[in-house]
């Protein structure tokens, strides 16, 4: 393999690669060497898994043996033995039959890294690379290097050749924003559910007020650095746009006097009912204020990035993720709010103050499905729609309001399933939310009732749509099944079960 047009080409992709993870993809001499080199610290090896096995298919053509023969699989963390921190997971295959007795013994019984095993045998072999790559990581990988899931992480295969036949085969991987040059923040955001505004009234001198729930997938990363000149890589134009706008608005603010580089990681699409542009705003405030070293609470970074105007939800899943519940902004003359408008036209409104935030019961699942519809009205269409459609009747303000807390609260307090369902269905005929649905195409109603038919304790649309949600708990393969064949019919569409996100945003500093 060309190793230098690999790199290249993983740079492409990734972003740019240090001279020392260049060499960690592309040496073929000892890593456990070169990692003691780079840390200044010794090399220890924990062995996650250790054990004779027999080849199947892959192994067999990779070693060059029969599928069947026996099989040291061997996986292991190199740690740097001063702060403990994993540097390399690595995976290895060893045909047990090219191995002697001496060489055997060590590979199977102590924590020796292979080409200190190699040295000591006096064994003459030499290193042939694969493959270079980059994927995301997934929770078992972000759990091991202590990362956020769908970080990029690097990887390679080689083999050690000895006497012309493959005597190991090995795979290392290790995150991409480790053994970089200069300081990164990485922030990786939960997604949210807005399951309804409270009041859109204004009768009682506040409006606004909202309810959702944080998710755990999907999600917004981005990574940010310090660079010469701003760009923004790895996304579509709104959401480059969103970052633009935000980033020039934070850099003004904190006096940063530089310019950043911003590369989004892992998204989702805007406009569907997710809070994706919240997320994006906010994530890209606070990783620019770390990378300054500025200490900014989430409601400043919100007024910073124009968000929570209305709603809260945005911002409190970011802070705090679970179950959350915000009162609202005070309403009328001279108040903090003097109209209905939604959160993009509320600039430099506050977000509001939360009341309720709870765990949100992590065995209760939460089905996403998402039509293939028009995205949810946004600018001056959503701008419109608060102007025309509110005040909302007080009677539907009292009955939410009532619904809410006599039904879904005690539903998450109790953990009662069937309450906390009763109650998000039957928001959805009240206030702003029936308001919201009455624009909707009609297969949203039907996709509603398929799910609820299928076995949904609740369903609801999540903001302006067109992502839907069904709530339960075991049987979800039957309603996401249900909602599958109705969207297959009707309209297109794609579905995700995930689970409430109980914390905020992710923050590491790199």
């Amino acid at each position: 393999m060309d190793i230098a047009h690999r790199l290249k080409e993983i740079e492409d992709d990734v972003g740019r690669l240090s001279p020392v993870q260049k060499i960690l993809l592309g040496t073929d001499g000892s890593v456990t060497q070169l990692l003691e080199l780079v840390t200044g610290h010794p090399v220890a090896v924990r062995t996650r898994e250790q054990a004779v096995v027999p080849a199947d298919a892959l192994a067999a053509e990779r070693l060059r043996i029969a599928p069947g023969d026996d099989v040291n699989n061997r996986v292991v963390e190199l740690l740097d033995s001063a702060t403990g921190e994993v540097l390399v997971y690595a995976t290895s295959q060893t045909p047990v039959a090219r191995l002697d007795p001496e060489f055997r013994d060590d590979l199977m019984k102590a924590d020796i890294p292979i080409g200190k095993i190699i040295e000591s045998h006096h064994i003459e072999a030499r290193r042939e690379i694969l493959s270079a790559r980059v994927s995301p990581a997934q929770d078992d990988t972000s759990s091991i290097f202590s990362i956020c899931k769908n970080e990029p992480l690097l990887s390679r295969q080689y083999q050690i050749i000895h006497s012309g036949e493959p005597l190991i085969f090995i795979e290392e991987q290790f995150p991409y924003n480790r053994f970089l040059e200069e300081r990164r923040v990485i922030v990786r955001t939960p997604s949210r559910i807005h399951l309804t505004l409270l009041d859109m009234n204004g009768g009682l001198g506040r409006v606004d007020g909202g309810v959702g729930i944080a998710l755990d997938e999907p999600a917004i990363l981005i990574e940010a650095r310090a660079s010469p000149s701003f760009e923004v890589r790895g996304c579509d134009e709104i959401t480059a746009a969103r970052i633009r706008g935000t980033a020039k608005g934070v850099l003004s603010a904190i006096h940063a006097g530089g310019n950043v580089s911003v590369t989004v990681r892992e998204q989702y699409p805007a406009h569907s009912g997710l809070g994706g542009g919240s997320q994006v705003a906010l994530a890209t405030a606070r990783a620019i204020s770390e990378l300054y070293g500025k200490s900014i609470p989430t409601t400043g970074l919100a007024q910073l990035a124009g968000r929570g105007g209305t709603s809260g939800i945005g911002t409190a899943a970011f802070e705090y993720g679970g179950f959350v519940l915000d009162g609202g902004h005070r309403f009328g003359k001279g108040c903090t709010k003097s109209g209905f408008a939604p959160s993009s036209a509320s600039k430099g409104v506050p977000p509001p103050p939360v009341l309720v935030h709870r765990e949100f019961p992590r065995n209760w699942r939460i089905l996403l499905a998402t039509p293939s519809l028009p995205g949810g009205a946004s600018g001056n269409r959503e701008k419109e729609i608060f102007r025309d459609c509110c005040p909302v009747p007080i009677d539907d303000v009292r009955m939410l309001c009532h619904e809410v807390l006599m039904r879904m609260l005690p539903g998450i307090a109790e953990q009662d399933l069937d309450l906390f369902g009763t109650s998000v269905n039957a928001i959805q005929d009240l206030g702003f939310k029936k308001v919201e649905l009455s624009f909707q195409p009609k297969e949203i109603g039907g996709l509603l009732d398929a799910m609820r038919l299928a076995g949904a304790a609740g369903a609801g649309m999540s903001s302006f749509g067109p992502t839907l949600y069904a709530i339960g708990d075991t049987g979800m393969q039957d309603i996401e099944r249900a909602a599958q064949s109705y969207m297959a019919e009707h309209c297109g569409g794609t579905t995700l079960v995930t689970s409430a996100r109980n914390s905020g945003a992710e923050v590491r500093v790199v």
